[in-house]
Formats: C-alpha cells, sequence, structure tokens
C-alpha cells in the first residue's frame, strides 16, 4: 500500500505503518498518544484515520534515544 503525501508536510503515515515500526498494538498506540509524560505527536485525522508525519515520528524517535542517553 503506497503511503500518502503532502506537498506541504511530506510522507504521512498511517497507524497501521506507525504499529508496525514500533511492534506495538493499536492499544497500545491509543496509550501512547493520550500519555502526556510521552510526548508521542499528534496525529493528523483524515477521513476519521490517523495519519502522523514522518518527521514527528523521527523527532520522537530521537528525543526517546537520547533520554535513554542521559538516564
Amino acid at each position: 500500500m503506497p503511503l500518502p503525501k503532502t506537498s506541504q508536510t511530506g510522507e504521512m503515515l498511517p497507524a497501521s505503518h506507525v504499529r508496525q515500526r514500533y511492534a506495538i498494538s493499536d492499544m497500545t498506540l491509543w496509550r501512547w498518544e493520550k500519555d502526556p509524560k510521552l510526548d508521542f505527536p499528534k496525529p493528523i485525522r483524515i477521513n476519521g484515520r490517523r495519519y502522523w508525519r514522518l518527521a514527528d515520528i523521527q523527532d520522537f524517535e530521537i528525543r526517546q534515544s537520547s533520554q535513554q542517553e542521559a538516564a
């Protein structure tokens, strides 16, 4: 399935690809969205479906790796 793209925001990942990226369930993804301490990027909703900007996901990963290195 091709990834949706937007000209202004770059590559977009649907929820299924985000779940595959982290090997998590939809419930875990929902919990990550709701956890303010985790600061997981907010999804963009299009026709009731959730999408994330790839750049936002990559920023999240960088923040997480820097927090783990500091611990």
